[in-house]
């Protein structure tokens, strides 16, 4: 198995880049190698930090996609950009899937014109893993669409199960709607549509849930428009970051909350690793005709790594071909 990693996107690359794609290479059976595709030079000087670096491949790019660029654009006049690259080695059939934490619309772009949608989806979507107080939950769209017709959520409800089926383990997986309120007849006419359409499918669907319904851990898939999605993400990325700050401002304001903190160290250090994104290891842009995984831009190479490891098992797992064939079964019941 051989993986492409955009070795210049980011807020740390290469250097993060090149160390998540290394500790990857060293520990991960099944990956005969990781081609990091970038700035020749500037990877050479990272991978000299790292002595014994097997595994890993460089093919040199020599434009790099900017986070501030407009996607659209950037993929049609930078054809040596890294995103580009990457992406091309997956069409070509030289990688079995890309990683980037570059510009997220970039890899977007480029995955959807270059690989095209798998048989029968109407468009891809981005999923993104969230934590909850039981088992992680399935965003999607987190934001490749900004608008959606009922069809396509749909379609996300049903990649979104295969994801959480062939990754995360979970045998028959719990679809939800997010909508503004649990009853059959709230949301928009798009969201009334799709919850129709869902509740006529063969997934296991609840029904609607709302927003406070996201991290109770009941729900494996939750389905949106990438508008909405991407809102959510970054809106409880952000709640997640205050609270973290909050903690800490209280727990150092006197004597003896430090001590209480003291006390509570490792069932804190608990709750930080639950919520760790990282772990979940980026989003998978389903749908497009190859494996492409997008990871936060101020990826680490912990987040590197996980990245590798999921775009990994999505290989291993025939992902896309299960897509394919739940499509499949879905049509022929329509």
């Amino acid at each position: 198995m051989r993986i492409a990693v955009d070795a210049m996107g980011g807020d740390f690359a290469p250097a993060e880049i090149v160390a998540g794609a290394v500790d990857a290479a060293r520990n991960l059976p099944g990956i005969d190698h990781i081609v990091l595709v970038g700035d020749e030079a500037a990877i050479r000087r990272e991978l000299a930090k790292h002595p014994a670096a097997a595994k890993i491949e460089i093919r040199h790019a020599t434009e790099v996609v900017g986070m501030d660029e407009s996607a659209a654009q950037a993929i049609r006049k930078k054809k040596d950009s890294s995103i580009s690259r990457i992406i091309d080695m997956v069409k070509a059939g030289e990688a079995d899937g890309a990683v980037s934490a570059g510009n997220t619309g970039g890899m977007v772009v480029a995955s959807t014109l270059k690989l095209r949608t798998l048989e029968g989806i109407l468009r891809p979507a981005i999923a993104t893993v969230m934590p909850t107080q039981g088992r992680p939950v399935i965003l999607i769209d987190a934001g490749a669409n900004v608008s959606c017709d009922p069809a396509m959520l749909l379609q996300f409800g049903v990649m979104g199960s295969v994801y959480s089926r062939e990754i995360l383990g979970v045998p028959r997986p719990v679809v939800g709607l997010l909508s503004i309120g649990g009853e059959d007849i709230k949301g928009n006419d798009v969201t009334r549509e799709a919850f129709r359409l869902l509740r006529a499918s063969s997934l296991n669907f609840r029904g609607n849930v709302e927003g406070h319904d996201l991290f109770r851990g009941e729900t494996d898939v939750v389905v949106c428009d990438g508008f909405v999605g991407n809102v959510v993400l970054k809106t409880a990325e952000s709640v997640a970051h205050a609270i973290g700050a909050w903690l800490k401002q209280e727990l150092v304001k006197n004597p003896i909350r430090v001590l209480g903190a003291l006390l509570l160290r490792n069932g804190l250090r608990e709750m930080k690793r639950r919520m760790d994104p990282e772990m979940h290891g980026g989003a998978p842009l389903l749908g497009v005709n190859g494996v492409s995984i997008i990871t936060h831009g101020a990826s680490s190479r912990r987040a590197i790594y996980h990245a590798i490891r999921v775009t990994r098992e999505s290989v291993g797992h025939n992902v896309n071909q299960h897509i394919v064939e739940e499509i499949k079964r879905l049509g022929s019941k329509a």
